[in-house]
């Protein structure tokens, strides 16, 4: 079961006319040359590597007709922020399709990586939830692609879509799932606030930080709107 209005399928979903791509979706473009003739990129993004490799949506701010991206490539130090005409994605795949594709196709996939043995240890029950699950992170974009960009130490990237403070019963129960595996779990929780960090939460229960598309705020409950700016 998923929550009402989240797709969870394995399918590349091309768009349409007022798609609206939320952050952690991954979208290809459909003219790489483009992007890189209109946009001061780096060196490294060049049209081979985009017309291959997808953008990650991010949280901001954007005037209509553009999305908010980021390009990355294979090491930290290769990423970049920028945005990209609505009308230039081709197709895009949502991190619970990342998800849904990976217990179709099985877990064979270099499951000796800790990351990849942690995601074959999760993937069953995070499926079977009542909240929309996803992949994200280095494993998302690996999965997704094709391209491998993963590494011994890589983290375990998470989502979990969790529209109402009701669920934080729920979102309780699945910090005791997180506990005890070969790669580090960073799990993300989004509401329509923005997003939280579940074990900063589950750990401090008081005000947390959240990711909103204005930037990151403390709030004391990340189900409404921020209450007041962080500090640094």
């Amino acid at each position: 079961m998923c929550a009402k209005g989240w797709r969870r399928s394995g399918e590349l979903i091309p768009p349409t006319p007022g798609t609206v791509h939320r952050p952690h979706d991954l979208l290809w473009l459909a003219d790489a040359a483009w992007q890189v003739n209109a946009d001061r990129l780096p060196a490294w993004a060049t049209p081979a590597w985009l017309a291959a490799a997808p953008v990650v949506v991010r949280r901001a701010m954007v005037d209509a007709g553009q999305v908010p991206v980021g390009l990355r490539r294979k090491t930290r130090h290769e990423r970049f922020a920028t945005r990209v005409p609505a009308k230039q994605v081709l197709r895009a795949m949502s991190p619970e399709a990342v998800l849904d594709a990976w217990l179709q196709r099985g877990s064979e996939d270099r499951c000796s990586l800790p990351c990849l043995q942690t995601l074959a240890a999760l993937a069953p029950a995070l499926s079977a939830l009542s909240l929309a699950c996803g992949v994200t992170g280095s494993v998302g974009f690996t999965l997704a692609s094709g391209i491998d960009v993963l590494r011994e130490d890589s983290d375990l990237d998470l989502l979990v879509r969790a529209p109402s403070s009701a669920d934080a019963g729920l979102l309780r129960e699945i910090v005791r799932m997180l506990r005890d595996h070969p790669a580090r779990v960073d799990l993300q929780v989004e509401t329509p606030a923005g997003a939280f960090a579940l074990l900063e939460w589950s750990r401090t229960g008081g005000p947390v930080l959240l990711k909103s598309a204005l930037g990151p705020v403390l709030s004391d409950d990340p189900w409404c709107l921020p209450q007041r700016k962080a500090t640094a």
